[in-house]
């Protein structure tokens, strides 16, 4: 993470170029990996190479703000502002990346879009910790991420819809409600859905 590419399309732009950097992935309801069942993921970098982006609905269980600040040995605990923690996918469980606004970033932070970045070095918990650091934000252990061609292929497949973020989808209802709160967004009610694949 140590660029400061710019992977996005813009704050709620179409993507160009066939690519879906800085959009919403919304899984179908035919999902059929179990690890991405009504999953809402925050698309941070999608090219030619492959797509990385971060699960915004799982949450983490078994470990808080402060017992992470104390691990990292970072001050002050108890802190005077803290931000939740999810499960960010299956790849590099043990590694941290904080979504957030761009209200706040550091040489090391990648620009998703023009109001959104992803940071994974620790100043940025430093900073929240210290009451300061971006508006929103939220902690994501691991990422999920696909090859060259893949995510288009799975696409392809219908396994996934996107939309434009905003930062009530990104930052607010968490779990199943924010699955549904995503469908809303495009007008659609799941459970009209197939699960098969449907081309025109």
């Amino acid at each position: 993470m140590a660029r400061r590419a710019r992977s996005g399309s813009g704050s709620g732009a179409a993507p160009q170029d066939g690519y879906l950097g800085g959009q919403v992935l919304i899984a179908m309801p035919g999902m059929e990996d179990p690890r991405f069942a009504r999953s809402v993921i925050c698309l941070c970098a999608h090219s030619p190479d492959g797509a990385m982006g971060i699960v915004l609905n799982k949450p983490l269980e078994g470990l808080s703000f402060d017992e992470l600040l104390k691990q990292l040995g970072l001050e002050p605990v108890p802190p005077q502002r803290r931000i939740r923690l999810f499960q960010g996918g299956p790849v590099e469980g043990g590694r941290g990346f904080v979504l957030h606004t761009l209200d706040w970033a550091s040489d090391q932070s990648l620009h998703v879009t023009e109001d959104l970045a992803l940071t994974a070095s620790v100043d940025i918990l430093t900073a929240i910790a210290g009451g300061g650091g971006p508006r929103q934000g939220l902690l994501a252990l691991g990422y999920a991420g696909w090859g060259p061609g893949q995510l288009e292929e799975e696409i392809q497949a219908n396994a996934w819809l996107s939309v434009p973020p905003d930062e009530e989808l990104l930052f607010g209802a968490e779990g199943d409600r924010k699955w549904f709160q995503a469908m809303a967004k495009l007008k659609v009610d799941p459970l009209l859905l197939s699960g098969a694949a449907g081309h025109a």
